[in-house]
């Protein structure tokens, strides 16, 4: 009996540590892994810590990323404005002037002139004077007489081809009417009926004119002038007159040679205004007919 008591109360203490033994295996476990949940959220916190230090390192990087951004479209800005003022400044001054002053750029010109013109003398022909049927009123016109007419400047160079800088050279083709006289009595051909067919003395007016056609070399200075001002010069050009009434003999052509001189201004962007003398010289005389002469007068052209 005591052998079985024995036995039964060593049963008791090894189901006793056992069981304490499962309890400390079963304690010691929860507090490890406890332990492990609390390390492994600790490193959950960390990484979070990390993943947003780094968001805001690269929001950091991102705002100084706009940043040189806008600084380089900045001096690029800067950049584009300087080469263009190094353009501008490389621009010849008188191509400058002629940007800023708003001078005309135009190679043609199209003018219209007018003022007083005189004959080198009077007025002989079939209709005014005749010294083969002198008979009638005979009248002369005057010597003095007004023009007006028209003409194109074609620009061939702005520098004489690289020789003259600021020296234009143009092709000038222009034409004027000239008046000396209306009304002036005529003889005996310009009688109604004539005179030399009996008829009784009726003296008819006739109208004394001039009409010429020239095409000259017209050199122009200060092509890019700052002052807007362009004196020119016709050293020599050919003009081609047409009397009317005719000579005695029926003559109304003959050629002839223009000598000008003039100055110009230009007052808004194509459009000038301008003074010119101009000498028509004739060799001797047309049948007796002098036709040379001056003109003195003002224009106004427009450039396109």
């Amino acid at each position: 009996m005591k052998y079985f008591l024995q036995k039964g109360r060593s049963a008791a203490n090894f189901i006793t540590i056992v069981s304490l033994f499962i309890i400390f295996a079963v304690t010691t476990t929860q507090a490890y892994a406890q332990d492990a949940a609390a390390q492994r959220i600790k490193q959950l916190e960390n990484t979070l810590q990390e993943i947003q230090n780094e968001l805001n390192r690269i929001k950091a990087e991102s705002v100084q990323t706009t940043r040189k951004v806008e600084q380089i479209q900045e001096t690029s800005v800067q950049t584009t404005r300087k080469v263009e003022q190094i353009q501008q400044a490389s621009i010849p001054a008188e191509r400058k002037s002629i940007d800023l002053d708003g001078m005309s750029q135009k190679k043609i010109m199209l003018f219209f002139r007018g003022g007083y013109g005189r004959s080198d003398g009077h007025r002989n022909g079939v209709s005014i004077e005749s010294r083969v049927a002198p008979v009638g009123a005979q009248e002369q016109a005057d010597r003095h007489a007004w023009y007006t007419g028209a003409g194109f400047d074609f620009q061939l160079t702005k520098d004489t081809w690289g020789f003259m800088p600021k020296t234009e050279i143009d092709a000038e083709l222009m034409f004027e009417y000239k008046q000396y006289g209306h009304g002036i009595l005529g003889n005996a051909l310009a009688n109604e009926p004539t005179q030399l067919a009996g008829g009784a003395y009726n003296p008819r007016g006739v109208t004394v004119n001039q009409f010429t056609l020239t095409a000259s070399p017209k050199i122009k200075f200060n092509h890019f002038a700052e002052y807007k001002i362009r004196p020119w010069i016709i050293p020599a050009g050919l003009a081609i007159h047409v009397v009317s009434p005719p000579t005695e003999s029926i003559t109304v052509l003959e050629p002839g040679i223009m000598f000008a001189g003039g100055i110009e201004y230009n007052i808004w962007k194509d459009f000038f205004i301008g003074t010119d003398a101009r000498y028509q010289l004739v060799a001797g005389s047309l049948d007796g007919t002098k036709i040379g002469g001056l003109t003195v007068g003002g224009y106004v052209g427009i450039g396109f």
